[in-house]
Parts: C-alpha cells; sequence; structure tokens
C-alpha cells in the first residue's frame, strides 16, 4: 500500500514538474505581448519597432544562456561581430524572473510610456511574491542580474546610430518625375529616412542585396505603365477574400481617417509585431521550454531588425513613386486604393522583406510545414486565418499588398526575394545552437 501511495505521489510531484518546465517560457509570452501593446500605443514606426524587440529579446536571451546550466544554446557573442561580453551571475538566480526582468527593464528603455510597461512589470513581478518570501536572497540575485544583463545591451545599443540618425536634417522630397511624395489622406512625413545608417547584425551591410532600380515610365507600352495599370485593374475588381488578405495584413501604425474636416488615427500594429505574435503563437503552439521559445524570438527580431534596414536602403536609394500618385497622375485621377498608403517610398515592399526574412528563419526553427491558425488581428475585429507554413504566410502578406494597392508587383516580388536573402544570412551567421 505504502508502495503504491508513493507511486502516486511521484507521479503527481513529476507530473506538476513537467508542467512547471514545460510552462516556463510563459512570462516570456506575456512580456513580448505587453510590449506590443505599448509599441501600439506609443505608434513605433515599424522600423524602429523592430529595434525594441531586437535587445529586449537579445537581453532575455543571454540571461537564459548565462544563468541555466545547459550546453545546448550558446551566448550571441559567438555570433555577432563586437556584442559585448557578459559575465554569468555571481549567486544562483530565478531563470525565469531574471530573463522577464532582462525583457522589461530593457524595452523601458526605449518606449515612451514607461509607466504602462511598468504596471505590466508590476503584475508579472507578483507572481514571483512566492520566491521573494521563501528565498529572498535569489529573488534580489535574478532582479541584479537582469538589470546588469540589461544595461550591458543598452549600452551595445548606443552604438548602433540611431541617435545620431535623429540628428539628420529632416528628409526633403524631389520633384522630378517617378519620385515619392507624401500619399493622401494625411500626406505624412518620411518615416526613418536614414534608418539604412544603422547597424546591421547578420547581414554585412544595408546594401549587401540591394536589388536593381526600376526604369521609371508614363509611356503606356512601358512595364512601368503596365505595373501601374494592373494595380489599378486589381483594385476595381477585388473579391472578397483578396479583400480579406490586404485588410489582415495591412499593420499600418500610421493609419489616418478623415471624416469632413474631422482628422483621426487608428492605432494598429506594426507588421513586425504580426511576426514577432505568430511566433509567439508557434512556441505555444508546441509548448517550447524558455530557452527554446527566447532562442526562437532573438532569431526573428533579428531577421525582421536587418529585413528593414536592408529595404529602407533599397526605399530611399530610388525614392520611387507609389502606384496611388501614378495612377492618379497618369490614369484615373479620381481612384483610391483599398488600404493607407504608408508614408515612405514605394521600392522595395516591406510586409514582403520582413514577412519573408521571418518566415524563412521561422521555417528552420520549426519545420518547413510548420502550420499555424494567426490570431494576430482577432484584436482588430479580424478572423483568425490558418496557413499550411510560415512561406505560405508570407507569401500571402506580400500578394496582399498588391491587393491593397499599395505595391507593383516587381516591389513584391524583388522584396521577398531580398527578404529570402536576408533570412537565409541570418541563419548563416547568427548560429545559436552548440550541437550544429
Amino acid at each position: 500500500m505504502k508502495k503504491i501511495i508513493f507511486i502516486l505521489w511521484y507521479c503527481t510531484v513529476y507530473s506538476w514538474a513537467s508542467a512547471q518546465k514545460n510552462d516556463n517560457a510563459k512570462y516570456l509570452h506575456q512580456a513580448q505581448g505587453a510590449l506590443t501593446t505599448v509599441l501600439v500605443h506609443d505608434v513605433f514606426s515599424p522600423p524602429v519597432a523592430s529595434r525594441v524587440y531586437l535587445y529586449s529579446h537579445a537581453a532575455a536571451y543571454e540571461v537564459i544562456v548565462h544563468a541555466s546550466k545547459q550546453d545546448t544554446y550558446s551566448s550571441l557573442m559567438e555570433s555577432i561581430k563586437k556584442f559585448p561580453r557578459i559575465d554569468p551571475p555571481a549567486k544562483p538566480v530565478n531563470i525565469e524572473l531574471a530573463s522577464m526582468a532582462a525583457f522589461y527593464y530593457t524595452a523601458g528603455k526605449f518606449i515612451f510610456s514607461e509607466k504602462m510597461l511598468r504596471d505590466s512589470f508590476k503584475i508579472a513581478l507578483d507572481k514571483f511574491t512566492w520566491l521573494s518570501k521563501q528565498n529572498h536572497g535569489a529573488y534580489q540575485a535574478s532582479l541584479q542580474y537582469a538589470r546588469y544583463v540589461a544595461d550591458t545591451i543598452i549600452e551595445w545599443s548606443n552604438k548602433d546610430n540611431y541617435n545620431s540618425t535623429r540628428k539628420i536634417k529632416r528628409y526633403s522630397f524631389s520633384n522630378k518625375p517617378g519620385k515619392w511624395v507624401p500619399t493622401p489622406p494625411a500626406h505624412l512625413a518620411a518615416v526613418e529616412p536614414y534608418w539604412y545608417l544603422m547597424r546591421t547584425i547578420a547581414i554585412d551591410s544595408s546594401s549587401q542585396f540591394a536589388p536593381p532600380p526600376e526604369d521609371f515610365s508614363t509611356e503606356k507600352d512601358s512595364k512601368f505603365y503596365k505595373d501601374a495599370y494592373e494595380v489599378y485593374e486589381t483594385g476595381n475588381t477585388l473579391n472578397a477574400e483578396q479583400k480579406a488578405m490586404a485588410s489582415f495584413w495591412d499593420c499600418n501604425p500610421f493609419n489616418v481617417n478623415t471624416n469632413g474636416h474631422l482628422i483621426f488615427a487608428r492605432k494598429k500594429l506594426s507588421p513586425g509585431a504580426h511576426w514577432m505574435n505568430i511566433t509567439r503563437l508557434c512556441c505555444k503552439k508546441i509548448n517550447a521550454d524558455l530557452i527554446k521559445s527566447s532562442a526562437a524570438y532573438i532569431l526573428t527580431a533579428i531577421a525582421l531588425y536587418d529585413g528593414f534596414i536592408g529595404c529602407w536602403q533599397a526605399k530611399y536609394r530610388d525614392n520611387l513613386i507609389r502606384p496611388e500618385t501614378y495612377i492618379n497622375r497618369y490614369i484615373d485621377v479620381n481612384w483610391n486604393p483599398l488600404l493607407q498608403t504608408p508614408p515612405f517610398p514605394e521600392y522595395t515592399s516591406g510586409h514582403s522583406v520582413i514577412s519573408t526574412s521571418a518566415a524563412v528563419v521561422l521555417g528552420n526553427f520549426f519545420g518547413e510545414n510548420f502550420s499555424f491558425d494567426d490570431d494576430t488581428e482577432t484584436l482588430y475585429g479580424l478572423p483568425v486565418r490558418h496557413f499550411k507554413s510560415f512561406i505560405t504566410a508570407a507569401n500571402e502578406a506580400a500578394i496582399s499588398r498588391l491587393y491593397g494597392g499599395i505595391h507593383f508587383r516587381d516591389a513584391i516580388s524583388i522584396g521577398q526575394t531580398m527578404g529570402r536573402q536576408v533570412g537565409e544570412q541570418v541563419l548563416k551567421k547568427i548560429n545559436l545552437s552548440n550541437h550544429n
């Protein structure tokens, strides 16, 4: 009888311990969600949002690697040039608490609504009251180590050229034919025209995968005119499914609405935030533990960050006219796209680049045929969409820009090529596994 009781007790404890082990990423997932909420609230541009994700997840990942007794994953220092050295903790720490705290400490340095993020952090800290009571030394050591790692990552971020790009003179528009100008309804200023100056992580430079320039023309028999007419004709004949795709992947933090003389903005998440959420839901689908989830986040963040740098280099190198402007000037003055045109040049498509780069990395991490239900846009009243693979989702995100009237086909297809090159470069340069 005692033996049976012992077996039952052992099985109960083992099951509880296994559940705890498999659930140890929940605080990181919650922190990721809290950060996205703040980024939406603060209306961060897509490139800048990718920077915040990069450093926040780098801090969390480094805590886990250095504080855990595992040899499966290695520090980013092994893959990233001039990445700072981070020492392991001098005292035992709670890895879940320390990694989450490092994430919040780092993210708090880059956002505007600090109180909003602190409130989320405080709620998360309340979950560790048990540790504070049972082993206050370990609780304090965890927060101290988190602060040390966060400070180290923040110091590293200070050398990425972001601050210097804030000091460059305001971007001037060109009046030359074929060049980008702000679009209705708000005619917003150019977003991050100097982002190509940012320090890259995996790609060698912002121009490493630069695409060939487009040949602008207004001649009706030219390829450029025909591409513009395709956008025009597509926009006029959209079916329900095409409209659904366009709306699902809109992800426009700059959405401005007009009603007579009233102008108001609707806040939405960035395309990078959409892919970070896909990473979250896929980690949860396979019940990935903390270190695996963190590795997935940081690889995706790097793919997004470098993708934006390469894409923005091409955008402001060519400064190409948007379909909306071209069609209104040369085809139909009264035509409007389904979606609002974002405030930066046409070529290449940012959605196509970063969606493909993220899909390449995630496909390698989870498997090429990993299927998932994407619930990212339910917050905005849109239904869940099912995807058979990451590249299927990326392809839909890319073509959705044609349906939305946002991009010419070349900006999409060539953007996909660039995105694949960036993703493959991330996989080539960032090797987190000690067993490869």
